[in-house]
């Protein structure tokens, strides 16, 4: 299972030898039975009817498969989360997380696509193909259908798959939509955002359309102005209530909220008037509907009977915008950015399961180790052809024991625009620094090209007073930089750059990149495809691709014309050889001692 040239511990290889063990970054937690109750609120995200906090029924002796309920956010900042010291209240996180295990040392993708893909594959964007941005609405491409995914593995052991929400990679062709990957059920967008009553969404003047659906349909009976996170988390309340729940169940929640449009139904502004910026005020209303929605659906956990038995993950899919209402701080960049506050994330698992409840995990952790990781839990099997870069993290997080995870491949985009001043000679001659690329290794992280803004943005800076308010926390690059490194353990908020002090580190950085790009599979990122445009399709977004038809009649004829001429042919001459290549693996070679 391990990928070539890795020499990391990983708990279905246990003959791979590991360097050096890391201590580092923060940031999962883990849930349990925290949830509040909010009264009589009329209209709330998605309350289910009846008095949810009624006795748990009895449904015998839990099976030992438990139900798994992964509740993806989008664009959630580091520090928007009230244990993180956020002015935003969220209640239902904080009580969950309290009682579960909080990841501090936890990190996701820079943005929505890459995120989602590494979720559901186990892999890392460079053995996707898609480590470049994010899947665009037009573009003939999607997550690539010969990858496994996890609702796949998790259907192979007896589970109910259903996924509810934000789906995010790719549906040109009816083969690439989430009730083909692996999902029995799928209610929810195929874009990336969209208005969150209308769930209609412009990609460009003229290129609009619906994008709700309810498995491979356009979900026009649906559309009755709801708000999208009572709507999904109503749709998720349906789901738990009809299925039996001694029978497994894996349900995929990615929520829309926060990702901008900034909107939110009126009465959640009420805590948040204070607030002068506007952006800032409606993303807080945003995170406290989402809040409330997440205390439903736990709730329903309980009324239907799965509570006892469930894992619940909460994780944000990268970081905030600070543009857009989120904030990161005390980290630095924000969402699009390989910088901490793009990539280091809200994360933790509440669970009776647990072994360790109320505690924090600090071992490092990666959005690809839930593959693995659930797929064990539900005594799946993970086949060794499968090369994931996710590790089995159970242990860690319910045990506290070490992480079998010492690295992180953040990514390698070689399409991303070039720093002007890369060069072979800056990277030692062991790699063009102007390639955009970023590594976790133990305590070190190396940056190359142009990893994105840069900023520090203290909550001042939502004030009405702009960033005259903050520019002493703005960077000023050093003419021609192009490589940055930081012990991210001793400087979380990577305020001093280490790689002139420390070349060798630098040097062992370069040539684990290096020998990562080996691995790597062709950039998928096609052109735009006109036939895209929802006008061809009824007003939806939706798949279009379909085989020319002219071309399978011309193909039908050119075959038809090449039997008569070939008829009395030898057989021999008839069959033409194949040859099948294997795409060859990078040898194993030696571990960094960092």
């Amino acid at each position: 299972m391990a990928r070539g040239g890795r020499r990391w511990p990983r708990r279905p290889s246990p003959g791979r030898m590991v360097a050096a063990v890391l201590a580092g970054l923060s940031l999962l937690s883990l849930l349990t039975c925290g949830y509040l109750a909010w009264g009589s609120r009329r209209g709330g995200a998605g309350e289910a009817p009846g008095n949810l906090l009624g006795e748990e029924p009895a449904a015998g002796a839990p099976r030992s498969q438990p139900h798994i309920i992964f509740i993806l956010a989008d664009d959630q900042g580091f520090r928007d989360v009230g244990y993180h010291g956020s002015e935003i209240r969220t209640p239902t996180l904080d009580k969950l997380a309290a009682e579960g295990v909080k990841l501090e040392n936890y990190y996701v993708q820079p943005m929505c696509t890459p995120s989602r893909s590494q979720l559901i594959t186990g892999k890392y964007q460079i053995h996707t193909g898609l480590q470049h941005s994010i899947i665009r609405p037009t573009q003939p491409n999607c997550l690539p259908l010969d990858n496994v995914t996890l609702p796949q593995k998790l259907k192979e052991v007896g589970y109910s798959t259903h996924m509810v929400g934000k789906w995010h990679l790719g549906f040109y062709r009816r083969e690439c939509m989430p009730t083909q990957r692996g999902f029995d059920s799928f209610f929810g967008s195929l874009l990336g955002s969209g208005d969150y009553y209308t769930h209609f969404k412009c990609d460009s003047p003229g290129i609009c359309g619906y994008d709700l659906y309810e498995n491979d349909n356009a979900a026009w009976d649906h559309d009755n102005g709801i708000y999208s996170t009572q709507m999904y988390t109503q749709k998720v309340q349906q789901i738990l209530a009809s299925h039996n729940p001694r029978k497994p169940i894996f349900l995929y929640i990615a929520y829309q909220a926060v990702h901008s449009p900034l909107q939110a139904p009126g009465r959640y502004f009420e805590h948040y008037r204070s607030i002068n910026n506007i952006n800032r005020r409606r993303y807080a209303a945003m995170l406290a509907c989402l809040d409330e929605a997440i205390n439903n659906v736990t709730l329903a956990l309980r009324k239907y009977g799965y509570y006892e038995n469930s894992i619940i993950i909460y994780s944000s899919d990268n970081g905030g915008q600070p543009m857009a209402g989120g904030s990161n701080w005390p980290l630095r960049g924000s969402k699009g950015t390989y910088w901490e506050g793009g990539i280091r994330a809200v994360g933790f698992v509440h669970s009776p399961l647990l072994k360790n409840k109320g505690s924090v995990c600090k071992e490092l952790v990666h959005i690809t180790d839930w593959f693995p990781t659930l797929i064990t839990l539900a005594e799946g099997q993970i086949d060794e052809d499968i090369q994931l870069d996710g590790y089995d993290v159970w242990e860690t997080i319910s045990e506290g024991r070490r992480s079998p995870r010492v690295d992180i491949l953040h990514n390698i985009d070689p399409i991303y625009t070039k720093a002007k001043n890369g060069s072979w000679a800056a990277g030692y001659g062991i790699w063009n620094t102007a390639i955009q690329s970023a590594i976790r290794v133990n305590h070190w992280k190396l940056l190359t090209g142009n990893p994105g803004y840069s900023d520090w943005v203290p909550p001042q800076a939502f004030s009405n007073a702009g960033p005259n308010r903050w520019h002493n926390e703005r960077v000023s690059w050093s003419a021609g930089k192009t490589v940055w490194l930081f012990n991210i353990t001793a400087d979380p908020y990577e305020r001093v750059d280490l790689s002139a002090r420390h070349p060798e580190v630098v040097k062992q950085l370069l040539r684990r990149l290096s020998q990562f790009n080996k691995t790597a599979v062709p950039v998928r990122y096609p052109p735009k495809d006109p036939r895209s445009n929802p006008k061809l399709n009824g007003g939806v977004w939706g798949p279009w691709f379909k085989e020319d038809e002219k071309k399978k009649k011309s193909d039908k004829s050119k075959g038809a014309n090449k039997q008569k001429k070939s008829k009395n042919k030898k057989k021999a001459n008839q069959k033409k050889g194949q040859s099948f290549h294997c795409r060859s693996r990078l040898a194993a070679q030696g571990t960094l001692t960092l």
